[in-house]
């Protein structure tokens, strides 16, 4: 047993001398990253000191050390409120939808610039998917209200080919709203979107496209056979950190589009914290909402992490 210790304390502290004289060697990349570090320590750590009015009775007057301590009954006040639990199937399904719609629309698109062989117009089509991405959401949502109204482009298509009788209320009917948001949301971020696969495609080895050529794939088989499984594990990744954020749906859309006669179906967690936090100074059941919120998120990003590396895929952890 002594020896086994031993050696365990050995092999411990080689790699921690391994790891130190990696460090001196690139003692310059390690400053230069000095910056960053402190910049995550100061913006995303050092605010979770504020969790603990999650389990206070918090007055701003007071502050965190003035404030009664009430233990979890924040947590129970919100999971006896209907309006968070709408909140919370809000936002997973407006992320679900966001996550399969916005996936699938920007491997689609990617392929597709990827067979085409006319570098301009390959550039150009980049270019104007790549251009909604920099437009402010308020524009976004102002162009979606105006082409999804009751006299609007969509209806009066809809109308023209006689596919309804009478125009469809996209913006007052909570039915439609999740899917509406799923399609704002394609339209302006495809584009950005598809870059990453595009690169994942460019490092695909030419020599499988010319060994299926010789085997007699056509394109559609050189798609299903090389490219497809060529950006595997980049579509893994980008799946794993897509999966953390299942709990963020978005704000911005479902803040400006959302009226009141389709709050029930728009309210997401964050607008939950905004209303409780800021209009109704609720501050502790604020924070226990968006404590809430990252816990369930760190969960999803394990469990899926977890799910990968048992499949023998790539991981991020």
């Amino acid at each position: 047993m002594t020896d086994y210790v031993g050696v365990s304390g050995r092999k411990i502290r080689s790699r921690k001398q391994g790891f130190f004289r990696r460090l001196g060697r690139q003692w310059q990349l390690a400053l230069m990253s000095v910056p960053i570090l402190l910049y995550v320590l100061l913006f995303n750590y050092a605010p979770m000191w504020g969790w603990v009015t999650a389990f206070q009775d918090y007055k701003p007057k007071k502050g965190m050390l003035g404030s009664a301590w009430i233990g979890l009954d924040n947590f129970k006040w919100l999971f006896g409120r209907a309006d968070f639990i709408n909140s919370i199937r809000n936002t997973l399904a407006m992320s679900v939808i966001n996550l399969v719609f916005g996936t699938v629309s920007a491997i689609v698109l990617a392929v597709l610039l990827n067979e085409v062989r006319q570098r301009a117009f390959k550039r150009t089509v980049q270019t104007v998917t790549y251009l909604p991405h920099f437009l402010s959401m308020v524009i976004v949502v102002g162009m979606a209200q105006n082409i999804f109204a009751s006299n609007g482009a969509i209806n009066q298509l809809l109308l023209s080919v006689g596919a309804v009788k009478e125009p469809v209320f996209f913006l007052g009917e909570g039915r439609y709203f999740w899917w509406l948001v799923g399609v704002i949301n394609v339209w302006k971020e495809v584009g950005w979107n598809t870059i990453i696969y595009i690169s994942a495609m460019t490092a695909i080895d030419p020599a499988l496209y010319e060994a299926a050529a010789i085997d007699g794939a056509g394109r559609f088989q050189k798609i299903l056979h090389v490219t497809l499984p060529g950006i595997k594990s980049t579509f893994i990744i980008l799946l794993i950190m897509n999966i953390g954020h299942l709990m963020e749906a978005g704000f911005e859309i479902q803040y400006l589009l959302g009226a009141d006669v389709v709050m029930d179906w728009a309210q997401t967690i964050d607008i939950f914290v905004l209303k409780y936090g800021i209009s109704k100074q609720q501050y502790g059941v604020a924070t226990a909402a968006g404590m809430f919120k990252s816990i369930v998120a760190i969960i999803l990003l394990v469990a899926a992490n977890f799910v990968a590396k048992r499949m023998d895929e790539n991981t991020l952890l």
